[in-house]
């Protein structure tokens, strides 16, 4: 007995909904959904697409990158070896001839050059 009053009871609310609310504005919102949802998919489609090329590219790119970056290092590792060794050959000449730098550029070098490592 109860369940059947809750039951008409429901029934008569859901009526009064659809009383409320068009019938050709709910297939208006329905159209609209539709729409925006086949617009939806083809972005992710698109999207999906590139997010695959993407990729496609990175791995070709990739194995470049990283010999590219290690050739880098070991030239900078050889041109610290040589920087190196052309301040001590400088002091040796330095000391065993003291007028062989007159203009000055004798003194302590600092080394001026960028730290590439450093952002």
């Amino acid at each position: 007995m109860e369940e059947e009053s809750i039951r008409e009871a429901s029934n008569e609310v859901c009526r009064e909904f659809k009383t409320l609310i068009d019938e050709r504005d709910l297939d208006s919102l329905k159209q609209l959904q539709l729409l925006i949802l086949g617009r939806l998919q083809d972005s992710n489609a698109v999207l999906s697409h590139f997010n695959e090329n993407s990729e496609n590219c990175f791995a070709e790119v990739s194995a470049d990158f990283s010999r590219n970056t290690r050739l880098l290092k070991s030239m900078k590792l050889d041109l610290d070896y040589i920087f190196q060794k052309l301040s001590s050959m400088k002091a040796k000449i330095l000391a065993t001839y003291p007028d062989a730098f007159p203009d000055g550029s004798a003194k302590e070098v600092l080394d001026r050059r960028p730290d590439l490592e450093m952002p």
